[in-house]
């Protein structure tokens, strides 16, 4: 199964500066399963896993020095590790503090041996080492497959490719177009953690991709207990779930329970932000690069970090879904503005953790573009439509307030230009990343 991240980890093994690396992302998002495909570079292989066997962790505790560890683990697992050779994992690194802290060690004193490190719940461990191996440790995010990776799990290179070579806002031919929207009918469905992408592929049942995706949800709520011991763990659970009704608008705490008092809700959201399981989306004024340095704290919106997993928390009738046509699914709810959220999450640079951002007018007005990007430098406004409805009176007031030269419509429709708005497919917004 393809996922684009393989081609940083190449570019990492063969790096004159490469430091140790961490792969980050959500539970379940393919981390393991990535590094044993990369590890098919190599002539060896030595995973560790402490949380399958704890025992390994004693290595760690009387030295950090990293010519002692791998003696010791090359003794221990029975597998020579040879810098240059052998890609050395350590895989729910989180159980081991002191592994987590030995890297920055084998950046300094054993730089040509692969060290490459992931976990469950790794942000979690990190957040307690606010200085950890500062300019010694690289860090790749990963994320749920996109529609692109979901293309090619399904043997649709020859598809992909085709409108790959097409120019951005050049119309799909029909017959092809239809052919791409019913796999995005289908990605909408089920979402991009690579178990249920698997057993789609394998069995073509969506209903049997409900289950897994309900076995994983439930996966996330017993996770929440281990989270931070002084957050209820139904506090947890209530925002989570409010997350999947939230989204689409201005996540507003009093909404999760009226009841509790915000900071309790802020601090459970900032659980779930780190694990993963959601993304924030920031207000800003959008006036210039970058964007960050002009976001308002007070506006957000909140997305789960999965279209899947939005349609599961959400409650939606999938029976129903399935026997609908492409549009009437898109419409269900805030799913158009979630999954093109997280396609343009996956597809940003995994070198550092992906931020997303919209624009609001501000004194009352309710004009709203559901995203903005950046192209070649330039602040691009893009407006979500469930339908190929729409005035786009909020993307079109943007460009007159801003300085951007032209704005971004993405729905199920086909490529188009309407003078300074161009049009392009939701199923086919990898277009932009190429």
């Amino acid at each position: 199964m393809y996922r684009s991240i393989a081609e940083s980890l190449i570019t990492w093994k063969t790096s004159d500066r490469r430091k140790s690396l961490l792969l980050r992302g959500a539970r379940q998002v393919g981390k393991t399963w990535t590094v044993r495909e990369f590890s098919k570079n190599f002539e060896q292989f030595c995973e560790i896993n402490f949380e399958e066997d704890s025992r390994i962790s004693s290595i760690f505790s009387l030295s950090l020095e990293p010519n002692a560890i791998v003696e010791k683990l090359s003794a221990y697992t029975g597998v020579s590790i040879i810098a240059g050779k052998t890609l050395l994992f350590f895989d729910e690194i989180q159980s081991c503090p002191d592994a987590l802290r030995s890297l920055r060690f084998f950046y300094e004193k054993l730089p040509d041996l692969h060290v490459v490190a992931a976990g469950s719940l790794l942000e979690f461990a990190l957040a307690e080492m606010p200085s950890f191996g500062v300019g010694r440790v690289q860090s790749l995010f990963m994320y749920p497959m996109n529609f692109k990776e979901f293309l090619l799990a399904n043997d649709q290179i020859n598809l992909v490719n085709h409108i790959e070579s097409l120019e951005l806002y050049e119309p799909i031919e029909s017959i092809l177009f239809s052919k791409l929207t019913e796999y995005y009918r289908n990605f909408m469905l089920i979402g991009g953690f690579p178990a249920v992408v698997n057993d789609y592929i394998e069995k073509k049942d969506i209903m049997a991709c409900m289950a897994i995706l309900d076995e994983l949800i439930q996966g996330f709520r017993d996770d929440f207990a281990k989270y931070q011991k002084q957050i209820p763990q139904l506090r947890i659970d209530e925002t989570f779930s409010s997350i999947a009704s939230q989204a689409g608008g201005k996540f507003k705490y009093s909404k999760v329970n009226s009841n509790l008092p915000a900071y309790q809700v802020r601090d459970a959201l900032e659980l779930l932000l780190l694990a993963g399981l959601a993304h924030k989306v920031y207000h800003t004024s959008a006036q210039g690069l970058p964007l960050h340095s002009q976001i308002n704290e007070k506006k957000i919106k909140i997305i789960p970090c999965d279209i899947g997993l939005y349609q599961r928390l959400h409650g939606l009738d999938i029976a129903e879904l399935i026997s609908s046509d492409s549009n009437e699914l898109v419409n269900k709810g805030a799913a158009a503005e979630i999954i093109t959220g997280t396609e343009f999450i996956s597809y940003s640079s995994p070198n550092r953790k992906a931020q997303l951002y919209y624009w609001h007018k501000e004194n009352g007005s309710n004009a709203e573009v559901d995203y903005l990007t950046v192209v070649n430098d330039e602040v691009i406004p893009v407006e979500v439509k469930s339908s190929a409805r729409g005035k786009m009176q909020s993307l079109r007031l943007f460009l007159k307030t801003h300085s951007s030269s032209y704005g971004i419509r993405t729905a199920l429709e086909n490529s188009s230009t309407y003078g300074e708005i161009r049009v392009i497919p939701a199923c086919a917004l990898f277009k932009l990343y190429q």
